[in-house]
């Protein structure tokens, strides 16, 4: 490894590294691990490949997406029951967003394997991509991850066994799913949180006329191999009636562009009649959101709730383009509640799409931090911890009394880590590191650390003021998002999640340069009942830089001074029983207790 620095001195002190790295490898050119002589394949992985037929394709002669779902439904069932053994069902899909369209003749080819297992359900990851025969060319058309539930056996309730991910890309979705399955069953409360008030329009398109009622009857072909009607067809009849209700508002053929998340709430049998509805909830001014839901019965019994999900599409004119669609007129009552929760749930794929669905390369620095984004802001801050956590390309620069210093350079971005193990239990530790106003109490750049809000028991957000790394400059400043997570098993660790947000009441000051934090954080593993390895990463950026510059570049060893000194801090407090203030005790005292419960 071969260091070189290069330093510049004005009002902003900066700092350049420049590291080549001899054994660098590109994760994804790194090819296959090899078992047995063999390359490896993940035991869960099913492929599908399917060529687009007339029969498949709607009016413009592309594929159908309620075809398209039957497909990956299919193919993420195979992929589920390989792994648990038994019979499974489609207990929710996550959202989907379509890139492209499929035209006939084309092939699709899909993938799906289980990322994860928890007690009965998984998740199962579905990747769909097109293919062109003639050129051998290939794009991604959609990726979604589905969460399926082992039936029960005549021996009771399936306990399934643990997914062990082998490579780096198995291991960050092994990691990713438990942050997945928190966003799953807290997504009901950022919509009720969300909710704003109707504005009317005056040449509105009365919502009532594009409802959309149709019912059909469950037959065996209908069916999948465990008698229930096929989660894939569902979906497929759930397309169709929310097609026909944009339709009838645009008075053209919209082109589905989103889904939001299935959720199927009971099974349905053969002979089931399904009761398909479908409305539009609002439009916006190039797209609309159609509500959709399944109910069944059979006889004269009530109906019950078998599936719903909502629909964005987008009109496109003849270049393609999408075209300027009439608002809507909502009913009272139900209907205006439904309008709102369509503004409230577009605000949550804007966020989605600017948050989350970036690479860590294209996301900005900071984002603005609200209420209404917490739960994305969130899941990217831990997400980017956990796919630095999941990198295999870890040079070691530098060691000293077993605190190790590793760099890692991956698209231009130059990231590092510190190791060490500690006396002192892993959930003690957590607590310790987890509060960032004592921080400064064992690292020297840490020089006040106030606490603006408490968002909730996982997320706290901080001011955190830095002394200058030069003689001449100012000192810098950081509000930072602080996310921190307990264990979903034995396999995870405790994590900590550090990234710079912007909020409107601390604004830059005079007195202070605005640093910035991309990713930053600890994770930390039990290793026994008295020793922890904790690690702490970040991602280099200009506003960090200067303050580990020399570590990097083997001119300096401050980071074991800091290291050092937070291990003495942990060993110091591991009997302390305040390690965190008394109320976020208790939340999480409170969190456990339910956790243990589900």
């Amino acid at each position: 490894t071969k260091c070189h620095l290069f330093t510049a001195s004005e009002d902003n002190f900066s700092f350049k590294v420049s590291i080549t790295m001899s054994d660098w490898k590109d994760p994804d050119n790194v090819p296959d691990p090899q078992i047995n002589g063999e390359s490896y394949r993940n035991p869960t992985e099913v492929k599908m490949s399917q060529i687009v037929l007339p029969c498949h394709a709607n009016h413009c002669g592309e594929l159908s997406v309620g075809q398209l779902l039957k497909w990956m439904d299919s193919t993420a069932c195979l992929s589920a029951e390989r792994h648990a053994g038994c019979s499974c069902i489609t207990a929710s899909v996550d959202d989907i967003h379509f890139e492209h369209t499929i035209g006939v003749g084309k092939v699709v080819n899909i993938i799906a394997k289980v990322n994860r297992a928890f007690t009965s359900s998984m998740e199962v990851g579905i990747l769909v991509t097109c293919e062109d025969l003639y050129t051998d060319k290939q794009w991604k058309v959609c990726h979604a991850f589905a969460t399926f539930v082992a039936r029960r056996t005549e021996a009771g309730k399936v306990q399934l066994k643990q997914v062990m991910p082998h490579t780096q890309m198995e291991q960050m979705e092994y990691s990713l799913a438990a942050e997945r399955r928190r966003m799953r069953l807290i997504h009901a409360e950022i919509i009720t949180d969300l909710l704003s008030k109707c504005q009317e329009y005056e040449d509105a398109v009365p919502a009532e006329r594009t409802r959309v009622e149709s019912v059909e009857l469950v037959l065996p072909p209908h069916a999948n191999h465990q008698v229930s009607t096929f989660g894939g067809q569902i979906m497929a009849w759930m397309e169709n009636v929310a097609t026909i209700a944009a339709c009838r508002l645009c008075n053209a053929h919209p082109t589905l562009r989103t889904i939001d998340m299935f959720h199927f709430r009971g099974p349905s049998h053969i002979g089931d009649r399904l009761v398909l509805k479908a409305i539009v909830n609002n439009a916006f001014k190039h797209s609309m959101e159609v509500g959709v839901c399944a109910e069944a019965y059979q006889g004269g019994e009530p109906l019950r709730h078998i599936n719903s999900a909502f629909m964005t599409f987008e009109v496109l004119d003849s270049d393609r383009k999408p075209r300027t669609l009439p608002r809507i007129r909502p009913e009272p009552v139900d209907g205006k509640r439904r309008y709102q929760e369509a503004v409230a749930r577009k605000k949550i794929r804007l966020d989605r799409k600017y948050i989350m669905s970036c690479k860590q390369t294209q996301v900005p620095l900071s984002v603005p931090w609200d209420q209404s984004n917490q739960m994305y802001l969130s899941y990217n801050n831990v997400s980017a911890l956990k796919l630095m956590d999941a990198r295999n390309n870890w040079v070691l620069t530098s060691e000293k009394n077993k605190v190790r210093l590793y760099t890692s350079e991956e698209n231009q971005m130059l990231c590092f880590k510190v190791e060490m193990h500690v006396s002192v239990p892993a959930e003690q530790t957590f607590h310790l590191l987890s509060d960032l106003r004592r921080r400064k109490e064992w690292d020297q750049h840490y020089e006040e650390c106030e606490l603006i809000n408490q968002a909730d028991e996982e997320d706290t957000l901080y001011r955190v003021t830095t002394p200058s790394a030069s003689k001449w400059g100012k000192g810098m400043e950081f509000i930072l998002l602080a996310s921190r997570r307990k264990p979903c098993d034995a396999r995870d660790p405790y994590l900590i999640a550090l990234r710079s947000v912007t909020l409107p009441t601390h604004p830059p000051t005079e007195d202070y340069t605005r640093g910035e934090v991309l990713c930053a954080g600890f994770t930390i593993w039990e290793e026994s009942s008295s020793v922890t390895k904790i690690t702490y990463y970040n991602q280099a950026t200009p506003g960090v830089l200067p303050y580990i510059s020399t570590d990097i570049a083997g001119l300096s060893s401050s980071f074991y001074s800091a290291f050092s000194a937070c291990s003495h801090f942990l060993e110091a407090n591991k009997d302390s029983l305040v390690a965190l203030p008394l109320s976020t005790l208790q939340l999480d005292s409170t969190t456990t207790a339910s956790t243990q419960e589900e």
